[in-house]
């Protein structure tokens, strides 16, 4: 049966131009978006709002009727702040998750030594609770949620396991994007229990036993119903991990700028993802 309204797409995104600097990620956060909007599907988008965001300067505003929400990581509350900006030449909105702890610094990821932050991985927990929820209350189902860069990579484990019997998520498929980023750096020891929620058991993090990057993008990988390799450097162990799980692949293409062809084969990915209804998530 032909689906009468259109698909929805939600990109969860570490990086998107103009707001942070022109970079092979923030530049597919950018026109990504518009290219399957252009390709008559809806979509929503969304990225920390790190300090270094001039709110200003990019006309970041308030959204009061989201924001409010406490979100409880290691015992402690932490107000969600929603904040929104739009891109008028991409004729798109940009959501973003605010939190004073976390996001109001000058760096993104590391500090000005270069320095992996200690609190990357509550980090990236509080942004894919607050991207969640966030979508929770704007009652907009998606059909797939696009996760992009390693902050997102707790969203496809949430979704699964803690998410999966809410109506706005219950038929939701998960695309990952794998890139060749931090996927060697250390998170603390406890992120498992910080991350804990009810539906997730401790057997669901046995994959991030070692609390690497590496492990963490295996840990999403697991969790998702298609994968794209976004980089052409991914490591034999997390590519052949992919391959294994038998779950869609989109091999690694080269993005040149100002060429466009790569937004059809994503979207096509999706329409693949999509029909696959035969897939099992193996959860």
């Amino acid at each position: 049966m032909q689906k009468s309204e259109p698909t929805r797409v939600l990109f969860v995104n570490s990086e998107i131009y103009p707001y942070l600097p022109e970079t092979y990620i923030s530049t597919i956060g950018r026109y990504l978006p518009q290219g399957i909007q252009e390709c008559k599907k809806e979509i929503r988008s969304f990225m920390p709002k790190y300090g270094c965001i001039n709110e200003r300067r990019n006309q970041l505003h308030e959204v009061i009727r989201l924001s409010g929400m406490n979100i409880v990581i290691n015992d402690v509350d932490r107000p969600l702040i929603i904040k929104v900006s739009s891109i008028p030449a991409a004729r798109m909105q940009v959501y973003f998750i605010d939190n004073e702890d976390y996001f109001q610094r000058k760096y993104v990821f590391t500090d000005e030594n270069g320095k992996f932050f200690d609190d990357n991985g509550e980090r990236a927990v509080f942004f894919a609770r607050g991207v969640l929820e966030t979508v929770k209350k704007l009652r907009w189902k998606p059909d797939i949620i696009h996760c992009q860069g390693w902050i997102s990579h707790i969203l496809p484990l949430y979704l699964k396991k803690c998410y999966k019997d809410d109506p706005i998520f219950s038929n939701t498929k998960v695309v990952l994007s794998l890139y060749d980023e931090f996927l060697e750096e250390k998170f603390s020891a406890d992120l498992a229990e910080k991350a804990a929620l009810p539906g997730l058991e401790s057997k669901d993090f046995e994959l991030f036993t070692e609390p690497v990057g590496i492990n963490l993008a295996k840990l999403a990988s697991f969790h998702s119903d298609g994968i794209i390799m976004g980089s052409d450097s991914i490591p034999a162990e997390l590519e052949g991990f992919c391959k294994e799980l038998g779950r869609p692949v989109l091999p690694y293409f080269k993005i040149e700028n100002g060429n466009n062809d790569y937004i059809k084969v994503y979207n096509d990915f999706y329409d693949r993802i999509i029909g696959n209804t035969n897939e099992d998530n193996a959860q």
